[in-house]
């Protein structure tokens, strides 16, 4: 969704009341975009460690302008669901996908599997365009003893 407002107006829809008794909620989970106005903003609040954090900050439940008490956790579980294609990613979900710099480390990066961190669709591509390998992905992550993960 574009706007918290519209996260808000859903919101009431599903759970009744008005998108004002939920809004500060969804103003919370985008509050990244002031420094990112990218999706990549969601790695900050868009996961299962950001829900139970938006609990401690608003409580474990609202009670809305009709008078319904509503878990703060399905509020947000709804946020995240309608900005991450109806998945609840985990906080290493995204952390595991950030490409190490070196300014990030005071000391070497470790290396795994000649990158660090890489995605290793782009050595499989690699592999495949210079006709080192016909293999299909999974089969080539499976001969180098790569965990097969799914990569969307």
């Amino acid at each position: 969704m574009a706007h918290p407002l519209h996260h808000a107006e859903s919101s009431a829809r599903k759970f009744g009341g008005v998108p004002a008794d939920y809004q500060t909620i969804h103003d919370w989970f985008d509050a990244s975009k002031e420094h990112l106005a990218l999706f990549t903003h969601r790695a900050l609040r868009h996961h299962s460690h950001g829900i139970f954090e938006a609990e401690r900050v608003f409580g474990q439940t609202l009670t809305n302008s009709a008078g319904r008490v509503i878990p703060v956790r399905w509020i947000c579980e709804q946020h995240v669901k309608e900005d991450c294609q109806d998945r609840i990613p985990s906080l290493a979900d995204w952390f595991k996908r950030i490409a190490p710099e070196p300014w990030m480390a005071n000391g070497h990066i470790e290396q795994r599997s000649g990158q660090p961190c890489s995605d290793p669709r782009e050595a499989w591509i690699a592999e495949v365009r210079s006709g080192r390998t016909i293999l299909g992905l999974q089969d080539w992550m499976a001969c180098r003893g790569q965990a097969e993960e799914t990569f969307a």
